[in-house]
């Protein structure tokens, strides 16, 4: 099977439920900032413990079902969409690794092991798909509880980053 169709050579890509759209619509740029945070926790997942590398593949998981979402205007054809009880997972997430963090009364530099400054990358890209996500929900209708898991994700990849700390650099204004 060839991975080239060439049906893209046009500037158009299909969605997930078999209809065409440009490839610099918003929609695609939603979905695919998912596909590169995607990508990028995969990056992160080499830099972590046993455990946490299991919370990164289940949000990963995840994440392939949010971007079948975005890429559809016709929910029927969903297999998962996104509920929640997904955002009650990353909010235990979030409460178990920052219960296990140290220093938590200042800002951080970012970045004192290899993990966390990947982790925080991953973060930002997290909140720029919100960005997207959210003036995506200002002209077409979408799930949403897709703007709020992503806001959570942020916030569980701000805290297992925050976890792999290996010293507090504080920064105080």
């Amino acid at each position: 099977m060839n991975i080239y169709t060439k049906t893209g050579d046009k500037g158009q890509t299909s969605l997930y439920d078999g209809s065409r759209i440009d490839k610099d619509s918003i929609r695609v740029d939603s979905y695919g900032t998912i596909d590169e945070l995607n990508s990028y926790i995969g990056l992160c997942m080499h830099y972590v413990s046993e455990y946490t590398r299991n919370v990164l593949f289940n949000i990963q998981k995840d994440l392939f079902y949010i971007g079948a979402e975005l890429a559809t205007k016709d929910s029927d054809k969903l297999k998962k969409i996104v509920s929640e009880e997904d955002i009650k997972n990353l909010e235990y997430i979030i409460d178990k690794f920052m219960s296990e963090s140290k220093g938590l009364d200042s800002f951080i530099i970012p970045g004192t092991s290899l993990a966390s400054a990947h982790l925080h990358v991953a973060r930002t890209i997290c909140r720029r798909a919100e960005r997207i996500i959210v003036s995506l929900s200002k002209t077409e209708d979408i799930n949403p509880l897709l703007i709020k898991y992503i806001n959570r994700l942020s916030d569980a990849l701000y805290a297992i980053a925050r976890n792999s700390e290996d010293k507090l650099i504080p920064m105080e204004f």
